[in-house]
């Protein structure tokens, strides 16, 4: 299979959502690629639209329930800060870094979720220490490629503070410039997710939220320069995608709170699970309800009961309920019992303790970060919810389309690169393609 471009810059911007092309357009880093480049105005992004199932989609062409990354965090009933899927072994099957190390390409990875401890010659996978005994410098160090994270940790480390935004994606900025530089990449994955950061707690249209839009065009600008700087940009092809969007919502719903109450769910006097039948796992704008035993069919009917009466209650914040085997035809996991659908204004929290559903001020969100103002993980069927996607530079064919899935980048990528998925969810969308 023809090769059609040298190096493939593929920049995420979490959180970039088709509604902001109104303000992309009109900066000057984003028309350098809308103006010699393809455009997607809209997305489909995946069930549930959270970011580490979206971002294995983007590297893979396969839905969650296909490539097993089905949601953020891993289920562990009670434990308040649970792991994400921040490791390779999360993913089944192979993927466009790994098809790229095969071909003897450079690969490298910036804060590319579910990357920790992959194939990738330069790798800073996104880990944070979630443990009090853990130090955050040696968690990824010790996931990643150390000298490769030891040297810009030591060239670009003075620049963050923390985990927090926009320092962060700076810090991933000097990084990404660098590696540009001196490594020339064929394949450089790069994620960024200060968009993100201020739509959760801020709202969608905040100024805070615009805010980081502007920084992500001088973002994007810079690695353009760093292209042209080491004489690759003329044999590059860069891609600008989303993951998801995001809606604004005022109420979160905790199910959790009535299993306990149906005793689905033991605590002890101290508030702590001990022992449960069944639990609510939350994907933000939708959630799962696992039951523990296939064969538990007490807690199954009481599980279907609860559900059905939700869905009958216009209050209770619940849009839709999915059987397992329905939630499965629309990518996500099979194995849970039900899949809830949140209505707009509304998401999930993981919460057993306290009431069912809470109205979110900005004080809730300033004093606990579990609080959010906007969020996704909804249906992508969901109205005016789509993602956006722009490449330009070798291999593209300029002009505009009207949609593509999140499932066909994965395999329009590896085409690019002379390489291949195998059989994937998505195809490859030739329309983009100089071939």
């Amino acid at each position: 299979m023809n090769r059609l471009t040298d190096h493939l810059i593929i920049i995420s911007f979490d959180c970039l959502s088709s509604s902001d092309f109104p303000i992309i357009e009109t900066l000057p880093h984003f028309q350098t690629i809308l103006q010699n480049g393809a455009l997607v105005r809209n997305v489909e992004s995946i069930y549930p639209s959270v970011t580490y199932p979206c971002h294995a989609t983007i590297v893979t062409g396969n839905f969650p329930n296909r490539h097993g990354v089905i949601n953020n965090t891993h289920l562990q009933p009670g434990r308040s800060s649970p792991d994400w899927h921040w490791f390779r072994d999360s993913i089944q099957g192979t993927t466009l870094y790994d098809e790229a190390k095969k071909a003897n390409m450079t690969t490298a990875a910036l804060l590319w979720p579910v990357t920790g401890r992959a194939k990738i010659d330069y790798n800073m996978p996104e880990i944070f220490a979630n443990r009090p005994w853990q130090n955050q410098i040696l968690v990824s160090l010790l996931s990643g490629s150390p000298r490769y994270q030891w040297e810009l940790h030591k060239k670009f480390g003075h620049i963050r503070n923390g985990l927090s935004q926009p320092e962060l994606d700076d810090f991933v900025l000097e990084s990404t410039v660098h590696t540009i530089k001196t490594k020339k990449p064929n394949l450089l994955l790069v994620h960024f997710t200060d968009l993100d950061t201020q739509r959760h707690f801020h709202g969608f249209s905040s100024i805070e939220a615009t805010d980081a839009i502007l920084r992500h065009n001088f973002r994007l600008g810079r690695i353009i320069e760093a292209l042209q700087e080491c004489s690759i940009y003329e044999k590059s092809t860069i891609v600008v995608l989303g993951d998801h969007s995001a809606l604004d919502e005022t109420k979160a719903i905790n199910p959790n709170v009535l299993l306990r109450k149906q005793k689905l769910i033991k605590t002890n006097n101290k508030g702590k699970i001990v022992n449960w039948h069944a639990y609510c796992k939350s994907c933000d704008g939708s959630a799962y309800i696992y039951v523990k035993n296939d064969h538990d069919e007490e807690s199954i009917n009481k599980v279907a009961n609860l559900v059905n009466s939700l869905l009958q209650d216009p209050n209770s914040g619940i849009e839709k309920v999915l059987t397992g085997a329905e939630a499965s035809e629309k990518g996500a996991d099979g194995n849970c019992a039900f899949m809830l659908e949140a209505k707009k204004g509304y998401y999930f929290l993981e919460d057993y303790l306290g009431e069912y559903c809470k109205t979110i001020t900005e004080n809730d969100v300033t004093s606990d970060k579990k609080f959010t103002l906007a969020t996704h993980g909804y249906s992508p069927e969901k109205e005016n919810y789509h993602t956006i996607l722009m490449a330009s530079g070798k291999g593209i064919l300029p002009g505009t389309h009207p949609s593509i899935r999140l499932v066909d980048e994965g395999p329009t990528f590896a085409r690019l690169l002379g390489l291949s998925l195998g059989n994937t969810d998505g195809r490859i969308i030739e329309e983009l393609l100089a071939l």
